[in-house]
């Protein structure tokens, strides 16, 4: 094979990957121009999904150990524990449902 030969086989394969990566990224544009508005709003929806999944936990974790403590007498504090307890439980169940729902995308 010539020098020449192998210049225009690396150069029909560099145009070729050149094809393919302006077809992906056109593909994309088309589907964001088709799915703008819903974009906008999935990522709203997102943003309260994980806000509540947090959220819920959390507070019914306070006010379990707020439960606990009126009941019992001790030297730890049940409230922070059901704090701290809660917001674990809240960012697990957070991470659970946004990978899910960039599964679905």
């Amino acid at each position: 094979m010539g020098a020449a030969a192998a210049d225009r086989s690396g150069r029909e394969r560099r145009e070729a990957e050149l094809a393919r990566r302006i077809g992906r990224k056109a593909a994309r544009r088309a589907k964001s121009r088709r799915e703008g508005h819903r974009r906008a709003w999935f990522g709203l929806g997102m943003f309260g999904l994980v806000g509540w999944a947090v959220a819920v936990p959390t507070l019914l974790g306070i006010a379990a150990g707020v439960w606990v403590d009126r009941r019992t007498a001790g030297p730890y504090s049940w409230t922070l524990m059901g704090l701290f307890l809660g917001v674990v439980l809240g960012c697990l169940n957070a991470w659970y449902w946004v990978r899910r729902e960039s599964r679905r995308e």
